[in-house]
């Protein structure tokens, strides 16, 4: 291990720390942040997903209330009552994460194929583009909110699972999309943001487990830096989730999502042009 990979990856934990609680894409940013600074395309992919688990160590523990409650549900939880009460979270995370298990396994096998036969700078624009596309449907999403909602459905749950199925690709943003799925089903944008956090803690664990099953690993990088990478993606993600959180109605994060993306698309073209 040297001084420049511990230095990376600890860059790499603050990027995703960050990042992760806005509707731009984590995977994305962070698998062009390692793209930019030397790391194989397909690799920063799978080091994308697998750096997810800090960042879902500090959901849980901010969301701890919440994650206890659907638990006490687990014993008393019937069918015909699957949506009613403390029933209701439950049921939501347990149907959209298999929803997202349906979708998102194969987009992962097909992602990871296509990233290893990309050159840097197509790789990164492409980010770019699917960044814009992100903002978007972000930008759409909150002209049509009404805020009239707070308890989640079994449509919600079907239709919040399959889109962050969908965000196994790199370059999609996880909280953005299914933050707009819910914006589009009428909930106000806190509840949005509670549900597709609460969503992202066994998805980002069931990524983070088919990158070390795929790989046979951890994928290019050593255990030190690997666990260095976590810890500074726990301890920067729970700085600033509940900032976020407080701010979410006043931001308007699909800005973000368009500048980042044109910076990604520019910045890829120049580096196909230099290469």
């Amino acid at each position: 291990m040297s001084r420049i990979d511990l230095v990376v990856a600890i860059l790499a934990g603050i990027v995703q720390g960050i990042v992760e609680w806005l509707p731009v894409s984590s995977q994305g940013n962070l698998a062009l942040f390692l793209t930019v600074v030397g790391t194989d395309p397909a690799v920063a992919v799978q080091l994308a997903l697998f750096l997810q688990v800090g960042t879902t160590l500090s959901a849980a523990v901010y969301y701890r209330d919440d994650i206890a409650t659907a638990i006490r549900a687990v014993p008393g939880w019937r069918p015909d009552s699957a949506y009613a009460g403390e029933n209701a979270i439950a049921s939501y995370v347990v149907v959209a994460t298999l929803m997202t298990g349906v979708v998102g396994i194969p987009l992962y096998v097909y992602a990871v194929d296509l990233a290893g036969q990309l050159t840097g700078g197509i790789f990164i624009a492409a980010i770019g583009v699917l960044l814009v596309l992100t903002g978007i449907l972000q930008l759409a999403s909150e002209s049509v909110s009404m805020g009239i909602r707070d308890a989640p459905t079994l449509p919600d749950s079907v239709l919040v699972g399959a889109v962050q199925g969908v965000a196994i690709l790199p370059g999609i943003s996880r909280s953005g999309i299914t933050t707009s799925a819910l914006l589009f089903r009428s909930y106000d944008p806190p509840a949005a943001f509670r549900l597709s956090f609460l969503l992202s803690i066994p998805a980002s664990l069931g990524a983070a487990a088919l990158t070390i099953t795929g790989s046979g690993g951890l994928p290019g990088i050593e255990p030190v830096p690997a666990l260095a990478a976590l810890g500074v993606s726990s301890f920067v993600g729970y700085l600033t989730i509940d900032a976020l959180m407080r701010i979410v109605d006043r931001i308007p994060f699909w800005v973000v999502c368009f500048g980042l993306g044109g910076l990604a698309i520019v910045g890829g073209g120049v580096v196909s042009v230099v290469v």
